[in-house]
């Protein structure tokens, strides 16, 4: 039977909630995992670029260290649709939409580093000189208002009881 529950502002079952989340959550990823997948695709070609060799030492860790975190972010992204696919028909979707949840928040978050890094390498062998760190910390508050202070902001601003931890940024 349908009831409404206090933090959606819906008449619905457990369930058809999942569903929506669900659905909701499919779309988000698609967004995020198109950006990630085209990024560490060129990632993975930069090595075998004629001026890879040419980088120093600290310019190729950082292409070390972005390469990994795009995989890392890949993983985390791709995760729900494993987890859901070896989960579906176990009767535990509002629980698989949580931990799918989680797992595309800790993606955002390793595509954040991914992206950081990756500009940081680039700017690095583009500009050459000290301002680089900071257009790259510039670029990273940048995220961090976007992606997440503003949507936390906003959740607290506009919500009468403020942030759910049942709803664990589930909504």
């Amino acid at each position: 039977m349908p009831h409404h529950h206090p933090d959606s502002g819906r008449e619905e079952t457990a369930e058809q909630r999942a569903d929506r989340r669900w659905a909701d959550l499919v779309q988000e990823m698609r967004v995020a995992l198109t950006g990630v997948q085209i990024l560490f695709g060129f990632l993975l070609t930069v090595v075998f670029m004629p001026r890879f060799p040419q980088l120093s030492t600290t310019d190729r860790n950082i292409y070390i260290v972005t390469v990994l975190l795009g995989s890392a972010s890949t993983g985390a992204l791709i995760g729900p649709v494993a987890f859901h696919r070896l989960v579906t028909g176990r009767r535990i979707k509002p629980q698989a939409v949580i931990w799918a949840s989680r797992l595309t928040v800790v993606g955002l978050v390793l595509l954040l580093c991914t992206l950081t890094s990756a500009l940081l390498l680039i700017l690095r062998v583009a500009m050459h000189d000290a301002l680089a760190p900071l257009l790259v910390a510039a670029i990273l508050v940048w995220y961090l208002v976007c992606w997440f202070a503003l949507p936390l902001w906003a959740r607290t601003r506009y919500t009468e009881s403020g942030p759910s931890s049942a709803d664990n940024n589930t909504e």
